[in-house]
């Protein structure tokens, strides 16, 4: 029995799609992560937007159109359970409420949506993918250079 098929409708709002939302800062750039389990193969569209002024704009979408103000400054990525959004030259006029809305192609569950605040002076540095990225350059240069390190100890004996 799968909560997440149509038929007990009530059950069907119990169903959530997204696990976590969260939001660093790398370099002077603005990550937020959408997080989500993987419940179908169907092709997934997201929006992230922002709700600053009691108004909503829209950051980067394939459900709808962005606003020019983010339009050159922001693009996502997707990897498996995440899509990801990098907002360029983050300042504190990039506050808000950071929504993430997704919806898998002919899914009977509603959209599945979910916000964060983020302000600038109490976001957090990125780690993970990032510090993974930056260390690879001495970590491939340790790895190279353990069988000249092993072959110069042999010589040595």
């Amino acid at each position: 029995f799968d909560p997440c098929l149509p038929f007990p409708v009530l059950q069907a709002t119990h169903c959530q799609m997204i696990k976590d939302l969260s939001a660093c800062l790398l370099g002077q750039n603005l990550r937020v992560d959408c997080h989500y389990e993987n419940r179908t193969s169907n092709p997934l569209t997201y929006e992230f937007s922002i709700t600053k002024d009691n108004r909503k704009h829209i950051i980067h979408s394939t459900i709808s159109v962005s606003e020019n103000a983010y339009r050159n400054r922001a693009n996502v990525t997707m990897h498996k359970n995440l899509v990801c959004l990098h907002l360029q030259s983050f300042t504190t006029s990039d506050e808000g409420v950071y929504l993430c809305e997704l919806k898998a192609t002919n899914d009977y569950t509603i959209n599945q949506t979910k916000n964060i605040t983020v302000i600038k002076d109490k976001l957090e540095k990125c780690a993970g993918f990032s510090l993974l990225i930056q260390n690879t350059s001495w970590l491939l240069l340790l790895l190279l250079s353990l069988p000249l390190l092993q072959a110069v100890d042999f010589v040595s004996l």
